[in-house]
């Protein structure tokens, strides 16, 4: 069997606002820290990530090295970055390792940490100074901003047509710590001043005040006249970036997690609570993107993945490069922990939020066992996305488009295994996969490895699955109300004594059943190619769709309605 996927295919893709531009799907990986330091490590590092099946790499641009003196530009380790990524058919997202990392100016030149006087650092309320480069100095911004725009010419001149270079991260995880606020005289003096008119009208406030006198004294207070002082730093190497080469750009926030206070975890980066104060503060950004390593990934990636509201239809709609689709914050994952359990949630993502890509940290020093889960999801991506494959974006002002499908995401462990999604007249009860009972990893005491899938609706009872460790059943609305969970054996029959799927009452309406679930893949033309039908055991007598854990697979599904 072959059936042009042309129809599903052109659902999928996100439209753009003209037929010029192309689509793109990020599947991506950043790079650790100091891969790209040296010449020698970046033409080793690039071949690799090519062979794992990415098409987009993030990789650092070091102040330290890109400005040794001051005034002296050494663009030698960008131009590799690009010259690789381009004989090896990858994008590159450069991350700006400027003024902040993770908080700290560590990749800021010797320079500029040894001139504490020119360049002042953040102090904490008892005094200490930081290494933190204080956001409120100018001679801070002026310098940064010259060394950004420098970087942001020679890559516009380098590679005009974006052939290579698609997007552009403003500095790193930037946020206080040990303090929720600078205490330093600068940030004094701007914080006994009034609050701005521009963010008191976004935020709905008619009355005016210093900070304290509109927010309050505490930590929380601090971190808003933090947020809003940030986001007006970044948004000034935003708009000169514009100006120079008009990519698409975001910033990343490390999360505020496990309980932690302001200050706690780095106070004031463009986090999912305060995003007023940096959609407000720095409107030439387009994405604030989370970096996700603890528990609890899809409540992190539903936090970002944001709609917009009523009140945002006279503000946001009228932002550069802003969207007209009624997406407030495109979901993109820029760094999220690289394990065996990346492939999952990477199509969890991309079928749940429409994401723009997904990308595991230090991809390049991960295992085998880790990178294999995202080789293997971004191996079936490839073939729903084909714009993944290499075609290259001219630009990227899509990304705050929805695509147009219909699509869903599961994303399953040993605590969150099941979810019901109901689809115009079809439910579905999807589950991980060690929910059926002959599988003996379910029981034996391991911990289960998560499983997940990207579910698209191809039309009236018509689905594609793909992923690895999820199975699902189908049922007619009228079905699933009168229908009860039974206790299987291991053999797949019922439990004695509870054979019923119901109390004793003649059922009604009609039953959803299983015509056809074939294992297919997609050529680079979108042809779909039949490789095998699921039936008998593999559909357990067609009760349900599954794909085992440690199967990475793509099925298309069709049903059929009896009585």
């Amino acid at each position: 069997m072959k059936r042009t996927a042309t129809i599903f295919l052109f659902l999928l893709l996100t439209v753009c606002a003209s037929a010029q531009l192309n689509n793109y799907v990020i599947l991506g990986g950043e790079l650790s820290n100091s891969a790209a330091t040296s010449v020698g490590d970046i033409e080793e590092v690039l071949p690799r990530m090519r062979q794992l099946g990415l098409n987009t790499v993030l990789v650092p641009i070091y102040w330290e090295l890109l400005e040794p003196e001051e005034g002296r530009m050494d663009f030698t380790l960008p131009d590799r970055i690009i010259d690789v990524a381009k004989m090896q058919g990858l994008k590159v997202v450069p991350l700006w390792f400027g003024a902040w990392k993770n908080s700290m100016s560590c990749y800021a030149p010797a320079w500029f940490k040894r001139n504490v006087k020119r360049f002042p650092r953040a102090v904490t309320a008892e005094g200490k100074p930081l290494e933190i480069a204080s956001c409120f100095s100018d001679n801070v911004l002026q310098a940064d901003l010259k060394a950004f725009s420098a970087l942001m010419r020679h890559i516009a001149e380098k590679d005009p047509q974006r052939d290579v270079v698609i997007m552009m991260q403003i500095e790193n995880e930037i946020g206080m710590l040990e303090s929720a606020r600078d205490h330093s005289p600068l940030a004094q003096k701007a914080y006994n001043q009034p609050v701005p008119q521009t963010l008191l009208k976004a935020l709905g406030i008619s009355k005016k005040g210093t900070w304290a006198e509109i927010f309050g004294t505490d930590d929380y207070a601090d971190e808003k006249f933090m947020a809003w002082h940030y986001a007006c730093y970044v948004e000034q190497l935003a708009r000169a970036a514009r100006e120079i080469h008009n990519i698409p750009l975001y910033v990343n926030a490390a999360m505020n997690s496990r309980g932690r206070k302001p200050g706690e975890y780095p106070s004031a980066g463009p986090l999912a609570h305060l995003i007023d104060f940096w959609k407000t503060g720095a409107p030439h950004i387009d994405i604030l993107a989370p970096d996700i390593y603890d528990t609890g990934f899809k409540q992190w990636a539903s936090q970002y993945a944001m709609p917009l509201r009523p009140q945002d239809n006279t503000t946001e709609k009228t932002r550069p490069n802003s969207n007209k689709n009624g997406i407030r914050n495109r979901l993109f994952i820029p760094e999220s922990r690289c394990c065996s359990n990346s492939g999952v949630r990477a199509l969890y993502v991309f079928g749940e939020h429409q994401a723009l890509g997904f990308s595991p940290f230090a991809i390049d020093q991960a295992t085998n066992e880790e990178t294999e889960s995202v080789a293997k999801a971004y191996r079936l991506l490839r073939q729903l996305f084909p714009s993944a494959n290499g075609n290259t974006p001219s630009d990227l002002s899509y990304v705050n488009q929805l695509p147009k499908a219909k699509t869903w995401g599961m994303l399953f462990d040993q605590n969150d295994k099941e979810r019901t999604i109901h689809d115009n007249g079809v439910v579905m009860t999807c589950r991980h996969y060690f929910t059926l009972p002959w599988d003996a990893r379910a029981t034996n005491g391991s911990a289960w490895p998560e499983g997940g899938a990207m579910l698209i609706r191809l039309g009236q009872y018509e689905y594609l699955l793909a992923g690895s460790g999820v199975v699902v059943d189908f049922m007619t609305p009228t079905e699933k109300q009168q229908s009860q969970q039974k206790q299987l054996g291991e053999d797949g029959f019922a439990e004695a004594g509870n054979a019923s799927t119901a109390t004793n009452t003649t059922f009604k309406g009609s039953r959803l059943g299983l015509l056809s679930v074939d294992e297919v893949e997609f050529d680079t033309d979108g042809n779909m190619k039949y490789l095998r039908r699921h039936n008998g055991d593999q559909t357990h007598q067609g009760r349900h769709a599954r794909i085992g854990v440690g199967e990475w697979k793509i099925l298309h599904i069709t049903l059929y309605e009896y009585r």
